[in-house]
Formats: structure tokens, sequence, C-alpha cells
């Protein structure tokens, strides 16, 4: 029996009431996250060795994700395209978000663009050139990214090898082709859509249990960092990470927070909504070990499958509004840095090169520091042995990007979601705002008027 404690101000809540309540959080996996990354901070300052030891725990948990993202990308563009009455709306849709993709990249990159002009974050290091070393830079940032070698990736060896494998973008081609085969073959594929569908079923459960392994993936990548990096980085290349982190807050206050008022929705409701998704790229510094999960959300929140397959895997291959805010800042950081006085006429030739060779690095792990190698070499202006005075910091401005990423993608995927009209906004609204009822809209209030005359 609960006892209630009586007080001046009225009875008290039963103290099972908010142990309850303690208990019920406990069991929150965005929660679990939160207390893994605190654990993970923690023993990387007091205990910097143990901490590197435990890197081993990100890298198995992302591992684990990596294995069943192809199998979610197959079920759900497969299915999807197969279900759809026209197929001109696979490529409406597709031609939809690739020019949604290309406007927002660009934007992105004038945003680090000119925050790098107004603030000059590398002014005042004043490094020589010849004092850095190239050793220093890791050997994956000089693999640089070419057209063709992008073509390329989109071919795989086989066409049941792209499912069996890890390149995101071979996947997305097969599954599209498959699609758009069990589509046209009629009644005579309905089997093999239904046995699809059953396996989207069994790799969802699967995903269910690999995300309940993120706050240990959490806890490993947070110890590893602050160990490995400690305070010393930090100091150095402070006001970078400073100015990149607000930089990236702006961006998702006013350019997602914009686009998010247009559709008629919260910006702020949709990061609670993806708080545990957004947490764990956070911490992981990982976009595709959020994408299975990302899926599924998007689905609860309304919008149609077919938009859903086909944005989100797209998006997180060309769509990385983050990492392009990180190239142009960075870009000339290290201009800066090295005291090299860039004109606007070859900051803008940066921009478009970056946007060229951004495509190319889908899938690779630190991407972003691959494409800004590219371009420093394709581009000629910056050493390219510059690069090794942010290789310390990267991860830690990885994050940043990589938060965008996921959140830019989502509002995508809800655009393309109304601009198509797929997008149920009545369980949008429910999911988003649970205890809230929703108030009709101008068009909707003028219409129902009209139907009462």
């Amino acid at each position: 029996m609960t006892s209630t404690t009586v007080t001046p101000d009225g009875p008290r809540r039963p103290q099972r009431s908010e142990r309850s309540r303690l208990s019920r959080l406990m069991r929150e996996l965005w929660f679990q996250v939160v207390l893994a990354a605190a654990l993970g901070v923690a023993v990387g300052i007091v205990a910097p060795g143990f901490g590197e030891s435990l890197k081993p725990l990100n890298d198995w948990f992302i591992a684990l994700v990596k294995m069943i993202v192809i199998p979610v990308v197959f079920c759900v563009v497969a299915t999807g395209i197969a279900s759809m009455d026209n197929l001109r709306k696979a490529g409406r849709i597709g031609v939809k978000a690739i020019g949604y993709f290309l406007v927002l990249s660009l934007a992105s990159m004038l945003i680090g663009l000119v925050v790098a002009n107004v603030f000059h974050p590398g002014s005042g290091l004043h490094v020589d050139p010849s004092t850095l070393n190239a050793d220093d830079v890791p050997e994956t940032a000089q693999e640089h990214a070419t057209f063709t070698g992008f073509v390329s990736s989109l071919i795989p060896a086989s066409l049941f090898g792209a499912i069996t494998g890890d390149a995101i973008l071979a996947a997305l081609m097969v599954s599209i082709v498959f699609g758009v085969a069990l589509n046209m073959s009629g009644e005579q594929a309905a089997p093999l859509v239904d046995g699809i569908r059953a396996l989207s079923d069994v790799v969802f459960r699967i995903v269910g249990w690999v995300m309940r392994l993120a706050p240990v993936g959490t806890f490993g990548a947070l110890a590893t960092v602050v160990a490995t990096y400690g305070a010393e980085s930090l100091k150095q290349l402070g006001y970078l990470i400073i100015l990149f982190t607000a930089t990236c807050v702006l961006y998702v206050l006013v350019v997602l927070g914009a686009i998010m008022r247009a559709c008629g929705l919260s910006l702020f409701a949709l990061i609670r909504f993806l708080r545990t998704e957004l947490l764990v790229a956070l911490s992981t510094c990982s976009s595709e070990a959020v994408l299975p999960q990302l899926v599924r959300k998007l689905e609860t929140l309304g919008i149609g499958r077919p938009v859903v397959g086909i944005v989100i895997p797209s998006g997180f291959s060309f769509n990385l509004d983050g990492s392009a805010v990180y190239l142009t800042t960075a870009s000339m950081f290290l201009a800066q840095a090295v005291g090299i006085d860039l004109s606007w006429q070859q900051q803008l030739v940066m921009v478009g090169v970056m946007m060229l060779t951004s495509k190319g690095t889908a899938g690779i792990a630190g991407g972003a520091f691959i494409v800004l190698a590219s371009t420093v070499t394709a581009v000629g202006h910056i050493p390219l042995a510059a690069l090794s005075l942010i290789v310390g910091v990267d991860r830690i401005l990885n994050e940043g990007r990589v938060f965008i990423n996921v959140l830019g993608n989502a509002v995508a995927t809800i655009v393309i979601g109304k601009w198509e009209n797929d997008f149920d906004t009545e369980t949008a609204h429910s999911v988003l705002h649970p205890s809230k009822p929703r108030q009709p809209t101008a068009p909707e209030t003028a219409k129902a008027d009209a139907g009462r005359n």
C-alpha cells in the first residue's frame, strides 16, 4: 500500500509514483545514451589509459549497425518502389530530392565561407608551411575523390553482392533496379514482394536489438575521444571548434528551423522525437549508425515508404549539410593559418570543386576530411601538409557535422513528403505533439466555413 504525505500545500504525490517515473526514465534508450556519454567523458578524464582501451566498444557497435544497414535499404527501397501505382513517382521523388540536396549543400558551403571570412578563425596563427609535416596527414586523406571513382562505386561486382556488401550507393542502385523490376512484373512478382515485406519485419526487429547496444558504443566512443585528445588539442584550436559549433547551432535554428516552419511543423518537436538517434550519431560520429532506426521513425511520422526509402539512403550520400559547412570553414581556416589570402574568385572555385568531390565519398569513413584533402590538392592554393593542423580535432568537429547531416536528412524527407503529397500531417502532429490538439490551418478553416455555408 502506498502512503501519501500531507503538506501545507496539499497532499504530496506517492513516493512509489516518483520511483516509478525514474524507473521508466531509466528504461528510455535516449536517457541511457546520455548516462553512457557522461560516464565515458568521466572515464576519459580520470583514467585516460583505460579510456583509450575502450575504442573496440564503439567499433563493435558501428560494425553491428553496418551489418544491418544494407538489408534495411534494400527492403525499404525495393518494397516502396514495387508498391507504387506509377513508376514515374519514383523518378519524380529522386529528381526533387537531388534538386533539394544541391540547393542545401550550396547554401551550407556559402554559410561556412561567410563565417570564415567574417571571423577569421586561422588568422594570428602565422604557421610557416615549411615547418609542417605531411606525414601527420592520414593516408586515407590522400585517397582523393574522383568522378570516375564515384561512378565506379555505383556499380557492384554482382547483383546480390551489393546487398551483402557495405557500399550504400551500390546497394541503393541495385535496390532501385530490383524494385522497378518487381513493379513491372505485376502479379507474377507478388509472392516475392510479400517475402521481402516479411523480411523487412525481421530486419527491423534486429535493428531494435542492435540499438539497445547504443549506450555501450557511446560509452566507448566518448571515453576514447577524451582520453586520446584531451584538453591540449582543445586549447590549441579552441576558437575553430567554438566557431564551427556556433555555426552548426545557427544553421539548425535558422535554416532548418525556417524549413520546418514552412512545413507547418516544429523543429524542436522533431529533435525531441529523434533525440535517441541524434544522441547516438553525435557520440559515435557515424550517420550510418542511425540510418535503420531513422527510416523506421520517419515512417511512423506519417511519411510514405517510397519517399523515405528513396530520400534517406540517397540523402546520407548526397545531402551532407554539416560536412558542407565544415569543408569551407576548415579550408579558410587552413589558408588563414599559413598566411594565404584567397580572393573571392578562388574561394568560389574552391566551392565548385567541393560540390563535385563531396559526392564521391559516400560511405567512406572520414569522408569530409578526404574531400578537404581532394579540394586542397585540386585547387592548389593551400599545401596538403596544412591538413596536419586540424587532424587532432577533426574527430571533435565531426560531431557537429554528423548531427546536422542526420537532422538535415530527416527535414529533407519531410519536405519531399509534403511536396509529393505523401505525408500525413495529422499523424505527424499526433506523434510530435501527443498531448496537444492540432489547430486547423487557415486553408482548412476556410474550407470548413465554405462547407457550412
